[in-house]
């Protein structure tokens, strides 16, 4: 099951679209209680001495923090429960009943091993402000003296949608239900590891939502590649970037393509740097920007797919050679960096050039921002609707990078890539991203699962590096030389009812 990735209005829109469908509503909220305390126990085995603090809101988030603690008492746990407002709702004012009957016999949590934040739910708005804003306070000091915090849906005072907030929980650990809120990835710092947990949501509410990739869509999109395969098979890639002084960007891409099993690669550079290309990387070609008629039919008549930009440079130069070689040549491409800076203010112009063919575009938000002349911030802060804009624009998939990175198909498919780790916050990562994803476009002429599965496999490599050690000491490199364990696509599938569970990705040394 793809696990949806949703606003806020989408999340209360699904919810009650189930609800619907059931005998009484208070089934979605006991089992969302109940399969988080489940979870906790396992989890957590001192909590059967040591206990939980429960923060519990008025909201129906109280009432499945109410839940939680019952759950725990019948089993034995100390557990205290900090009561903030009286339940809103008939669900929460139940469940607040249900709980006091259980913790009557339950011993006090004096040192607790979890603190529970159900202070503010989904449906949240604005920043959290007096009793609220104290008791996300004492969460956190909770937290930094060892505690295990644990938020219900989203940490407190984060805004489910986009990830704003002034005062807000830091989890550890958010178990959040049937769906992942847009917010929690764009603030993974304060989420802490993301556990997607399966309450019986369904698929109930209308509409197509952007879902999440992992390594079952990955081991569904691409192909293994057959035992009789030869380097004509794998395909043939030309890069072309490499200008003054950047010949390492067009060598990352290579590196990229050929830990994602390319089986060919030619870097078109620089006339300068194909010297210092052969020399680097003695298992592909090296030549000369096909600048000549002679050159560029060459090249053309030779590669399965074209990377464009890596190192290419913001010049007059980079602009005619892009625009040349998309006329000319009508097969699978992906443009990246400064293939696409040269087109700033132009996105239909570079639409035009693209026309009807397999096509791929892997901007960061300030190059997103360049090309539709937006301020950054707003790439940042709507970059659902700006990848899906800006691919309808262009008729080609918008890998728009992350943190989260966001896949868009001209057609409206949305999926959201959410693995990585700051190793992949240093300059080369975006090229080594586009030689994995240029090489599964060639092989497969499908932009959008090359586009999701090469984010997701960059990403979960860039996560391999960091458990190896520290984010400091990592490099480029190591996620490189993650990537062929990464292949295997060997990750479990998640253990119900957990669908989906997201590492903790910042607070990383």
């Amino acid at each position: 099951m793809n696990v949806p990735i949703v606003t806020a209005e989408q999340a209360l829109e699904r919810e009650a679209a189930t609800i619907a469908t059931l005998a009484e509503s208070y089934t979605l909220m006991r089992t969302a209680g109940e399969t988080t305390a489940a979870i906790l126990m396992e989890r957590v085995p001192e909590l059967r001495q040591r206990g939980a603090l429960i923060f519990a809101g008025g909201g129906n988030n109280g009432g499945d923090a109410w839940i939680v603690a019952a759950v725990l008492a019948r089993a034995g746990c100390p557990v205290t429960v900090e009561s903030l407002a009286d339940p809103r709702s008939p669900d929460a004012r139940r469940a607040r009943d249900d709980a006091r009957a259980a913790l009557e016999d339950a011993s006090p949590a004096s040192w607790p091993a979890v603190v529970v934040d159900g202070v503010l739910g989904t449906g949240a708005r604005g920043e959290a402000r007096g009793e609220q804003a104290a008791a996300i306070g004492r969460i956190n000091a909770l937290g930094a003296d060892g505690a295990m915090v644990v938020a219900l849906d989203v940490p407190s005072g984060l805004d489910s949608t986009t990830g704003t907030g002034g005062t807000v929980v830091r989890a550890r650990l958010t178990c959040t239900y049937g769906t992942i809120k847009r917010g929690l990835l764009l603030r993974r710092d304060e989420a802490g590891e993301i556990l997607a947990l399966d309450i019986g949501l369904g698929a109930h509410a209308p509409g197509t939502l952007p879902e999440l990739v992992d390594a079952e869509w990955v081991r569904r999109a691409i192909p293994p590649i057959p035992a009789d395969a030869h380097k004509g098979v794998r395909r043939r890639l030309a890069i072309i970037g490499g200008g003054d002084g950047m010949a390492g960007a067009p060598m990352l891409a290579a590196r990229g393509a050929m830990r994602s099993g390319i089986g060919m690669v030619e870097l078109l550079v620089n006339p300068a740097n194909v010297p210092v290309v052969q020399a680097a990387l003695p298992e592909t070609m090296a030549a000369r920007w096909p600048v000549t008629a002679e050159d560029q039919d060459r090249v053309l008549k030779w590669a399965h797919v074209l990377l464009l930009g890596p190192g290419l440079g913001r010049t007059a130069m980079t602009r005619a050679l892009v625009e040349r070689l998309l006329v000319a040549w009508r097969g699978p491409v992906l443009l990246d960096a400064d293939a696409l800076n040269v087109f700033e203010g132009e996105p239909r112009t570079l639409g035009t050039l693209l026309g009807a063919r397999p096509a791929i575009v892997t901007p960061h938000p300030v190059e997103a921002a360049r090309l539709l002349r937006l301020d950054p911030r707003e790439v940042i802060e709507r970059r659902f609707e700006v990848g899906a804009g800006l691919a309808k624009t262009l008729g080609a998939t918008v890998v728009l990078k992350g943190p989260p990175t966001v896949i868009s198909a001209p057609d409206g498919r949305v999926a959201v890539s959410a693995s990585g780790a700051p190793t992949l916050g240093t300059a080369g990562s975006g090229d080594v991203l586009a030689g994995i994803i240029a090489t599964l476009l060639g092989q497969t002429l499908d932009p959008f699962a090359s586009g999701t599965s090469g984010a997701w496999v960059h990403g979960r490599a860039g996560e391999r590096a960091a458990e190896g050690g520290s984010v400091r000491g990592s490099t480029l490199r190591d996620v490189i030389e993650c990537l062929r364990d990464v292949w295997s696509l060997d990750d479990p599938a998640p253990r119900a009812p957990v669908l989906a569970r997201l590492p903790q990705a910042g607070a990383q040394r």
